[in-house]
């Protein structure tokens, strides 16, 4: 039996509380890993504040990178010492979606939520069983995951960059490139502008899409997306965002998403594309939530609606694709950091969220 510090929520609009857990070590399958960066994701928060279900007690954290402490039996893709990506998907490998490419969608990992492979947990408080999100928890020292959700990288990626691949990148970028309708040349639009916008503009950026349209209600975020490639900006607070994208495209945009993830922002996105374009829900929306959509405009104007979860496909290969990018120097995945933090800061990490500071802020865990 191990020890490790971590944030456990108790219950929702509470504040994360920080102790030490007991946990098991790694079973058949599974990797002790040490935690190095973990990312403050807006997922988290609807979790914090009752928006979305989660079991409690929790360790929240999906976005991040660390050490291969330990291995557990059947173990062969990983040993100690080894740099990772923590996936929050793992993908069983078995099912229909994890066997058609698409382990995004796996539907044991669903079922399954916050237990690992065989049912069961790994943390433990003193009176009770302590759930981890996502089979991660990344706001722990320490963690126990499936295997298959690492992903080794090379000692040229910090570990700053390979925590942010882990989820808001790869959302961001991976809603853009992975649909079928994406080549160079077109014209997108970015309604929000958290850690999963940003990363949409850079998706933008790789696919030399013509005109790159950021949509926030906040003119310091519209600032700060320029550098990732936005070339137009609508404070949609000032302006009406579909009369401005329809002047500055001539008409709509091929693509538009909404990263934030409200039915009145999908609403606006699918106002705002043309004939034949195509709107993507990328933001996780309150339980309950809807999009009131026109469905002669749908329907007239062969307008697609489509939901991209994780990058759309699986999150292994969207991993390995955006690596290549950042080492070759077109992403800029550091210039997202803007804040750190340590794990006992963590409740003020996730107020300057709310806050809407500028880009992600990160939890920086002792070497």
């Amino acid at each position: 039996m191990f020890k490790t510090n971590a944030a456990v929520l108790y219950k929702s609009n509470e504040p994360l509380k920080i102790e030490t857990l007991e946990q098991e070590g790694p079973k058949h399958g599974e990797v002790r890993v040490k935690v190095s960066v973990a990312g403050i994701c807006a997922s988290d928060l609807h979790y914090m504040i009752g928006d979305l279900p989660m079991p409690m007690p929790v360790v929240l954290g999906h976005e991040g990178s660390g050490i291969v402490e330990s291995v557990g039996p059947g173990v062969t893709n990983f040993e100690p010492g080894d740099r990772v990506i923590c996936a929050f998907i793992s993908g069983c490998n078995n099912c229909t979606y994890c066997l058609s490419g698409y382990i995004n969608l796996c539907t044991t990992s669903m079922n399954l939520g916050t237990k690992q492979y065989d049912g069961t947990l790994r943390l433990k408080n003193q009176k009770q069983e302590v759930h981890q999100m996502q089979k991660l928890g990344l706001f722990s020292e320490y963690l126990i995951c499936p295997q298959q959700s690492l992903y080794k990288i090379p000692d040229e990626v910090p570990m700053d960059v390979a925590a942010l691949i882990g989820c808001c990148v790869t959302t961001g970028i991976g809603a853009v490139v992975n649909q079928e309708i994406s080549k160079p040349g077109l014209d997108i639009v970015v309604y929000g502008l958290g850690g999963v916008g940003l990363s949409a503009i850079m998706g933008a950026k790789i696919l030399n899409s013509n005109r790159i349209i950021a949509v926030d209600i906040m003119d310091h975020k519209l600032e700060f997306a320029m550098k990732f490639g936005a070339t137009h900006t609508i404070n949609s607070l000032k302006k009406d965002p579909v009369k401005e994208i329809k002047k500055i495209t001539d008409g709509g945009a091929d693509m538009a998403l909404d990263t934030f993830g409200r039915g009145t922002v999908t609403n606006q996105a699918i106002n705002s594309t043309k004939r034949k374009g195509t709107t993507i829900i990328v933001g996780l929306s309150p339980t309950g939530d809807t999009v009131n959509a026109d469905m002669i405009d749908l329907c007239r104007n062969q307008k697609t609606l489509v939901g991209s979860f994780y990058g759309s496909v699986s999150p292994h290969e969207s991993f390995n694709q955006i690596v290549k990018h950042y080492l070759k120097g077109e992403i800029d995945i550091r210039g997202l950091v803007e804040r750190t933090y340590n794990l006992e800061q963590i409740n003020d990490a996730f107020q300057d969220l709310i806050d809407g500071q500028d880009g992600r802020g990160i939890i920086i865990f002792p070497n």
